[in-house]
């Protein structure tokens, strides 16, 4: 019960990381290729765990198949999406915009699917993304619609892999509902790994540089975000509502604004801080039972 209470903040503090982390590794390692060595260290070490704890298995085809599924649409299309997008040149700031759209989706499919929603939580909804917005707008300053219409391909999959985790939460909370966390993660990255892997070959040179740098990204991306993030993310997805799960969507990109800000210098205005406060307050209406 106490690690419920601590899961959503905990969650935004170490999802945020991902984009401190993608921006880290950047320069050593080619995104597709990264992502398919994490996903498979991911499921090594869970693997691992699972075997040294006595984790049961799933016991049918199956239910094997349903959690490799959701590792494709959450892992492989949403992470492989994004980081290949800014990989090809999409700024940060246009995938953070079309990431924060993944609420208000959700919000339409679980009012389709049967999910209560209160006023209070749509009025949340929809101050979260204007929170949201009024954080990143620094960084559409120098966006043009002309600038984007040569990254038409990078947009596109952007905005797929935001349907993809849109569809993968709701796939994981109704195909994925039971069995052990420990061994269902394994078989989420491992699908997510056989999915990413042939396009790290086709699309990539598959650059890996052996450097501290590199390993120090792979470790934190393994460790923290792969198993604990994602761990806490599943925790919710099954302890509660979907749509109060994805609401906390918009937390991260301020929380990976200060941290980009003490990390990186870059620049961080007091109207931001007013913005962070707004979307803070949309995701405290959004989750109110």
């Amino acid at each position: 019960m106490f690690l419920l209470v601590l899961a959503p903040a905990l969650f935004v503090v170490i999802w945020s990381t991902g984009w401190i982390v993608a921006k880290y590794a950047a320069p050593y390692a080619d995104p597709l290729t990264f992502l398919a060595i994490r996903f498979a260290l991911a499921a090594a070490v869970i693997a691992l765990l699972a075997w040294a704890t006595g984790a049961p298995w799933p016991p049918d085809r199956r239910t094997r198949i349903h959690a490799a599924i959701s590792g494709v649409l959450l892992h492989a299309i949403y992470l492989g999406g994004v980081w290949w997008a800014i990989s090809q040149g999409l700024p940060a700031g246009v995938s953070a915009l079309i990431a924060a759209v993944q609420p208000l989706l959700t919000a339409a499919l679980a009012r389709t699917m049967g999910e209560k929603l209160l006023p209070i939580n749509l009025a949340g909804i929809v101050i979260g993304f204007a929170g949201v917005l009024g954080v990143i707008a620094p960084k559409l300053g120098g966006v043009s619609v002309a600038g984007l219409s040569g990254l038409g391909l990078a947009v596109a999959i952007n905005v797929g892999s935001m349907f993809a985790v849109t569809a993968g939460t709701y796939y994981q909370k109704h195909f994925v509902a039971s069995g052990d966390l420990r061994t269902t993660t394994v078989l989420q990255y491992i699908g997510a790994c056989l999915a990413v892997l042939p396009f790290a070959i086709l699309l990539e040179p598959m650059r890996f540089e052996m450097r501290l740098e590199t390993w120090a990204a792979m470790a934190w991306s393994v460790v923290v975000l792969s198993i604990g993030a994602i761990g806490l993310m599943l925790l919710m997805i099954r302890r509660g509502a979907v749509s109060r799960v994805a609401a906390l969507i918009y937390l991260i990109p301020p929380t990976a604004a200060l941290q980009a800000y003490a990390m990186f210098g870059e620049t961080l205005t007091p109207m931001q801080g007013v913005f962070m406060a707004i979307a803070a307050f949309g995701v405290f209406l959004a989750t109110r039972r």
